[in-house]
């Protein structure tokens, strides 16, 4: 069997891609439980165990060997994740060392059964490195470090071998493993007494971004050792002409450490080694920030009662407070503008990525990241002890203008892919108005400006873009011009009041024809007219009052006619 491609495959498919050394723990069970179910060997019934081991007659089969080495596997994997809970809970580190004990007598038990004739070279050779790694573990654990060094040098040297008998398909993951193993050599190395060790294992921090697996935590807490043992020799700290005294270790810890740091990020291979030093830089960064911020608070009322004496001088850990803050938002500056640049080079190349399946970037993107950014100026300006300093705030004035600049170039960019031409053209003119404003304040700062993107190049840039947005508006003019024929365009008006232009309508010959408006709609007809009688309230009607008299003359008589209906 191939040892190292079996236990690779497996923890990559079940959970150690995310670290998740639970999920792989209970793969390996499951996986012991199928095999012995289907090699019919079991350890008893439900009732009873009956312990069973597998030796060299029954090694018919090579599931036999995976029974080990799935034991073996499980109990690492449970160390490991024993490993992850005693940061919080140190009691669990001793089981975690009786597991990896589990893990190197199961291995012990691997290496013994592949002796046999059974087995080929290429297994034994594998179980056998597979041993010394575990053991080298263990020994490292223990703190042992001649014994792992000399493990881990003797698991090298078997996947050195390894490699280079097969192909280059094959060595790819013994080559791996040699990597894995190679910091932990040199950890071990450097405790033995040889120093220049220490030099290469901050190079492998570097190339790598940060360290990972069982050397991250040793590493980090030796590097921070060493830094602490330099820090006890620095006793301040000068930033823009004032000198001020550091008094908090972890403050003096990150100060030494800062222009490593820095280093390390210049040096980086790649955007996303870069990336991951940003961060660990910004998270030393806010740690000094938090312990200079616990001492500011039993010292406000003599920060206050300095403010009066001094005339508005800040007091020291004031400053210093400051001064981790500057440090602190112009790493997220250059963070920021290092993303930038990359989001820049991709949209370069959106046909390639477009090919890939990949997610385009787009203008807005960028847009987002320099808001961002003069956010960050914006808090620059507004730290304490700072705000007298004229020097640093036309400073910060021009780096303001140079990202704005930037970002109104993108925005203009953003209206250039909705064809909105005028606000586009708008926006390059302001862009070129920032450049012109930077280039004329930058006389005295050009040293503090060099770190930034060129102004010069972007007016060149917007130059060029100015002409193809006037040559592109025109285009557009005459092709809506040409494309506004009666054929083109879709007004879903029916068919009957369009009679007069022509149109090559294919849904006249589909089942859901539009001839008419169907039900018709509602039209405004003549309204019956209104009589309004204006004259009657001016008529004077005739006198009635010689005609009311006779009829009360007529007495009984004439009321009797009338109730019979009588007539005179």
């Amino acid at each position: 069997i191939t040892v190292l491609q079996i236990v690779k495959e497996s923890q990559q498919q079940h959970g150690l891609r995310h670290g998740d050394f639970q999920r792989y723990r209970g793969y390996c069970s499951r996986r012991l439980r199928r095999l012995r179910k289907t090699l019919n060997f079991k350890m008893g019934n439900r009732h009873k165990f009956t312990g069973k081991k597998v030796t060299e007659e029954i090694l018919s089969d090579n599931r036999y060997l995976l029974l080990i080495l799935m034991d073996a596997e499980r109990a690492w994997s449970y160390a490991m994740q024993l490993k992850q809970e005693a940061n919080t809970e140190p009691r669990k580190r001793f089981h975690l060392l009786s597991r990896l004990r589990k893990a190197v007598k199961h291995a012990e038990e691997l290496e013994r059964l592949c002796e046999s004739n059974r087995v080929d070279a290429k297994t034994k050779l594998e179980a056998q490195a597979y041993m010394a790694y575990l053991t080298g573990m263990l020994r490292f654990e223990h703190q042992e470090w001649k014994a792992a060094m000399e493990a881990f040098n003797k698991c090298k040297t078997i996947y050195e071998k390894l490699a280079n008998a097969f192909t280059e398909e094959q060595a790819v993951l013994y080559n791996q493993r040699v990597e894995e193993i190679s910091p932990n050599i040199r950890y071990c190395a450097y405790n033995i007494g040889d120093q220049s060790a220490m030099n290469e294992l901050m190079q492998m921090r570097l190339r790598s971004g940060g360290t990972e697996g069982l050397l991250a935590e040793k590493l980090e807490a030796l590097i921070t050792q060493t830094r602490a043992k330099q820090a006890a020799t620095m006793s301040e700290v000068e930033w823009r002409g004032r000198t001020v005294p550091v008094k908090i270790d972890k403050v003096r810890i990150f100060l030494l450490g800062l222009a490593d740091n820095e280093a390390a990020i210049a040096q980086a291979e790649n955007e996303e080694t870069k990336e991951r030093l940003f961060e660990s830089l910004l998270s030393e960064c806010r740690d000094a920030i938090q312990a200079v911020r616990e001492d500011l608070k039993p010292d406000q009322k003599q920060r206050e009662h300095s403010l009066e004496n001094d005339s508005g001088k800040v007091s020291n850990i004031q400053y210093l407070h400051s001064y981790l803050t500057y440090i602190k938002l112009s790493t997220a500056i250059k963070r920021n503008e290092s993303m930038a640049k990359s989001l820049q080079k991709a949209l370069l190349q959106q046909q390639r990525s477009e090919e890939d399946g990949k997610r385009t970037p787009r203008p807005q993107d960028l847009i987002r990241l320099y808001d961002i950014i003069l956010q960050n100026l914006v808090e620059l300006t507004q730290l304490p002890g700072l705000e007298e300093d004229k020097n640093f705030q036309k400073e910060i004035g021009l780096k303001t203008l140079v990202y704005k600049a930037y970002r109104c170039f993108f925005i203009a960019q953003s209206y250039v892919l909705v064809k909105k031409w005028s606000e586009a053209l708008l926006l390059y003119e302001r862009v070129l108005k920032y450049a012109r404003e930077v280039q004329s304040g930058a006389g005295a700062y050009t040293n503090s400006l060099k770190e930034l993107p060129d102004v010069q190049d972007l007016i060149t840039q917007v130059n060029a873009e100015k002409y193809s947005l006037q040559a592109a508006a025109i285009l557009d003019a005459n092709d809506s011009h040409e494309t506004e024929s009666p054929s083109q365009v879709k007004d879903g008006k029916p068919l009957s009041e369009r009679f007069e232009t022509f149109c090559l309508d294919p849904s006249l010959v589909s089942k859901q024809v539009s001839l008419v408006h169907f039900p018709p709609g509602f039209q405004p007809i003549p309204c019956k007219p209104l009589f309004f009688d204006l004259a009657l309230n001016h008529v004077a009607f005739p006198p009635l009052e010689d005609k009311v008299e006779q009829k009360a003359k007529s007495g009984l008589t004439g009321y009797i006619k009338g109730i019979f209906g009588f007539k005179s």
